[in-house]
């Protein structure tokens, strides 16, 4: 199936020249691989600016996201807001739920999906996605990485039964965005605003080593051990 990434916004459909180049086009593809199957009535848990809707061809999609210090909702389009214990939903409200990018900011993952599994209609699915690398972010609001067994056993417990796994990136590509990510970090000096010198920067650091980057995972043998981003179907039981 052709999926239109027209609608995306660029910081979530990143050219080869961004800098999370690796990481944000895997996302995409994982999120867009399992939207076309989801209609009705869609939560989007954590959803921020909601890069993500025009994926979703649902009869409604509603936004909810909570209040976090280290992550400022200027120009976000936020529906309701989570209060850290109860969704301000009814049992069953929603056919689909997505949660991209979030559960590594909440300590209570278990009640989250507790909550997401009380407003989930019976057989609806809930689409998960959580980085398994990367460096902290949005401090001192990030707790946790989960590997494939934690999230397996996590889901189970709290009443999902997992339909599709998928890791996103691969060794080289999360290597190769790692090294990114660092001089990424770096490029605040003030002589970067000088606009050849901000150039030639991302030229060297950005769209070189993702060129690289790409032409080596093609070429090596793949190793999925060390892998950017978990992508998760689950159904509610």
């Amino acid at each position: 199936m052709t999926v239109d990434f027209s609608k995306v916004p660029k910081e979530f459909n990143p050219s080869i020249f961004h800098p999370f180049y690796f990481i944000r086009k895997g996302l995409l593809k994982g999120i867009a691989q399992h939207a076309h199957k989801m209609n009705g009535k869609l939560l989007d848990f954590g959803c921020g600016s909601k890069p993500y809707q025009s994926l979703f061809n649902v009869d409604e999609y509603i936004g909810v996201d909570f209040e976090n210090p280290g992550h400022p909702h200027e120009n976000e389009q936020i529906d309701f807001y989570y209060d850290g214990k109860h969704l301000p939903f009814e049992n069953s409200a929603f056919d689909h739920v997505l949660c991209s990018e979030v559960v590594e900011h909440v300590f209570n993952f278990n009640e989250v999906l507790q909550e997401i599994n009380r407003v989930l209609k019976p057989n609806g699915t809930l689409l998960l996605t959580c980085p398994f690398v990367w460096s902290e972010h949005e401090v001192p609001h990030d707790f946790a990485r989960y590997t494939q067994f934690a999230l397996k056993d996590i889901l189970e417990k709290n009443g999902f039964e997992i339909l599709s796994f998928n890791k996103s990136g691969n060794f080289i590509k999360s290597g190769f965005q790692l090294f990114i990510l660092y001089f990424y970090q770096q490029s605040k000096s003030k002589w970067l605003k000088i606009p050849p010198l901000r150039w030639l920067y991302k030229f060297i650091f950005y769209f070189i080593l993702n060129v690289k980057g790409s032409f080596l995972s093609w070429l090596l043998p793949n190793n999925s051990s060390l892998y950017l981003n978990n992508i998760v179907l689950a159904v509610k039981k």
